[in-house]
């Protein structure tokens, strides 16, 4: 038995090798100060690069001209806490990219070509705490469920890009934020945003910069105002718009009554008629028993 393990004891130590030499390879061009960070700011990469160690928690890929992510991307790397991809040429997430890592805290995706950011981008990424997705100059979509999973979320940024209006929905389903930013967008002060400014009236501890740090576009003259001049009556006209949903519910409930009147009298005519026939029938015997 000796003599066999003796045996193996080489072939063993070469395996190790090479996995440990596997986890602690560092991408050619980056840096790795410790076992668990790679760092390849500003190497002017243009792809995510290979033979990341699959053990690395903190990986900083900012400054290059990545234009995008694999979607398989985070499968690998299940240690992952902190990623910045700040300053590169993203344009688009596919949904789900970023829904695979289990302990993702921070992720930085600000400085980019991002368009919009879709339902279910992030997936149930609930250990993020920290997201960064400001100054994209031609981000103006934002997914009504597009941080939906993201329960621990505390601080977002959405600042500088080009939202000009976002469903309330979006900050309602986050019920651990504490810190949002949304100043530098060209936000319009119609009736899409009276519910938004309503949620920012009553959260307005939670802005970086109070309400006074976010502006909108007045409807009639494109005037930029900051919020803290505006109230709740500033939308008073609003009060009485309705919605696609509510229009909705008008036509339907009008086609319900109008299809129910329709068989409330079709049943009345037949019991009717009904009646018509068996008061005949009962005069039609009454006149042979007379005869």
């Amino acid at each position: 038995m000796i003599p066999c393990i003796n045996w193996l004891q080489p072939f063993l130590a070469l395996i190790s090798s090479i996995l440990l030499t596997r986890g602690h390879n560092c991408p050619s061009s980056c840096l790795c100060p410790d076992h668990h960070t790679v760092d390849c700011t500003g190497k002017g990469l243009t792809r995510v690069p290979d033979s990341i160690p699959l053990n690395v928690r903190r990986l900083l890929l900012s400054n290059n001209w990545i234009p995008w992510i694999p979607y398989d991307f985070l499968v690998l790397y299940s240690d992952l806490v902190y990623l910045d991809l700040r300053n590169n040429s993203l344009s688009q997430l596919e949904p789900g990219t970023l829904s695979t890592s289990a302990r993702l805290v921070f992720l930085d995706l600000g400085s980019n070509n991002l368009t919009e950011i879709s339902s279910g981008t992030f997936g149930e990424s609930r250990s993020l705490i920290k997201l960064r997705v400001g100054n994209n100059p031609y981000l103006h979509m934002v997914g009504r469920d597009a941080f939906t999973g993201l329960t621990s979320l505390r601080e977002l940024e959405l600042q500088r890009n080009a939202l000009s209006a976002l469903d309330v929905v979006v900050l309602e389903s986050l019920p651990s934020l504490r810190m949002l930013r949304l100043e530098g967008n060209p936000w319009l002060c119609n009736c899409h945003f009276a519910k938004l400014f309503v949620w920012l009236s009553e959260n307005s501890h939670k802005l970086l910069k109070g309400l006074e740090g976010i502006e909108c576009s007045l409807p009639l003259d494109g005037r930029r105002v900051p919020l803290s001049l505006l109230s709740e009556e500033s939308f008073r006209e609003c009060r009485g718009t309705l919605t696609l949903t509510d229009y909705l519910i008008v036509i339907f409930s009008g086609i319900s009554v109008s299809v129910a009147a329709i068989i409330t009298s079709f049943f009345l005519a037949s019991t009717v008629h009904c009646f018509q026939r068996l008061s005949k029938g009962s005069k039609a015997d009454e006149e042979e028993g007379n005869d």
